[in-house]
């Protein structure tokens, strides 16, 4: 990897319609390392103090950015580990016993997950530290077992919420995922799975188009017509039921989509175990869609061109998109 890439870059935007800089949460799923030491290594790093929500959960406060949560990615696990054990000393041993085993049960198939609060963007560089720090302690990724299923996840925060702002990173993203997606090199356990599932074909068709530009209504509304569902590399749901929550709802009451203004891009996957990983090639491929979604002509260009290329039917097997976006759309020192 050169240079560049070993350095976290920045958006053009770099702060919001308000004025302060933009924030970004960061999502990061692993084994190898318990709910214990992962809590302890996270607040000896950062000096915050370690509350215990459920037997299961484990947050961490005393960051002026928020709170930090460390749980077993898992609902019924969760939910288990919120009930409150039977007075009964022998009822209690009973449900302490089998509550263990699916949890033992539990370990071996669902990950850990460090989850971050929303930091500045200039504290970015904190989450490669921890990254290094837990490869050090044991920590697994993906690429450490078939069945690990594990991924990282961004929540770049908008820099404003108007319509042509929001239509420009989904054409971004559309324009640039079979790009992102042949460098992420997504591990099949992920991808066989259904949780970064491509978006539909007739979708980005719609979007693609450079005459497309919705108000935001018709913008959610499409976006609900064609993706009712948690399961996209880059999933608007939460930024949509953030800005109109009745719309959002009439269509899915998934208890796991919580509104905030940002987008998640689900795509890479945490390979935390692997020598010299962190977050920064991942990171600097979201920002070409950051980069492209702040270019009116550029954008509008590489739209016409994707659409030109997706009308050429049988033709597109022996043209590559990704060769032609980043010969002919992308800044010439992008790797």
């Amino acid at each position: 990897m050169d240079e560049r890439n070993r350095k976290l870059a920045m958006p053009p935007r770099q702060l919001t319609a308000q004025g302060p800089q933009r924030r970004v949460g960061v999502e990061l799923e692993m084994n190898g390392i318990d709910l214990d030491q992962l809590s302890a290594l996270v607040a000896t790093h950062g000096g915050y103090q370690i509350e215990q929500p459920g037997r299961c959960e484990r947050r961490l406060t005393g960051d002026p950015a928020g709170d930090w949560i460390v749980e077993l990615d898992s609902q019924l696990v969760k939910k288990i580990g919120r009930t409150p054990r039977p007075e009964d000393p022998r009822s209690a041993e009973l449900m302490g016993s089998a509550e263990d085993a699916l949890i033992w049960m539990a370990e071996s198939l669902v990950p850990v997950e460090l989850v971050s609060p929303p930091l500045p963007l200039d504290r970015l560089d904190e989450i490669n530290e921890l990254i290094r720090q837990l490869r050090q302690a044991g920590a697994k990724g993906t690429s450490d077992r078939l069945t690990n299923a594990f991924g990282m996840q961004f929540n770049p925060e908008i820099p404003d919420a108007d319509s042509s702002t929001l239509c420009a990173y989904l054409k971004a993203f559309l324009c640039l995922y079979d790009w992102m997606n042949q460098r992420a090199e997504v591990n099949l356990a992920r991808r066989i799975t259904t949780y970064v599932d491509p978006f539909p074909a007739d979708y980005v068709r719609l979007v693609t188009d450079p005459g497309y530009w919705p108000d935001q209504a018709q913008l959610i509304d499409d976006y609900l017509l064609h993706n009712p569902t948690r399961n996209r590399a880059l999933d608007m749901l939460p930024l949509f039921r953030h800005l109109d929550e009745e719309r959002v709802l009439a269509c899915t009451q998934d208890p796991l989509i919580k509104a905030r203004p940002t987008f998640h891009y689900r795509l890479p996957d945490c390979r935390i175990d692997e020598p010299d990983w962190d977050m920064t090639e991942a990171w600097n491929d979201w920002l070409e869609v950051e980069k492209l979604a702040a270019d009116h002509e550029r954008l509008q260009g590489c739209c016409k061109a994707y659409q030109k290329w997706q009308q050429q039917g049988l033709g597109r097997l022996l043209e590559s998109w990704p060769k032609e976006l980043a010969r002919d759309w992308l800044p010439k020192d992008t790797a």
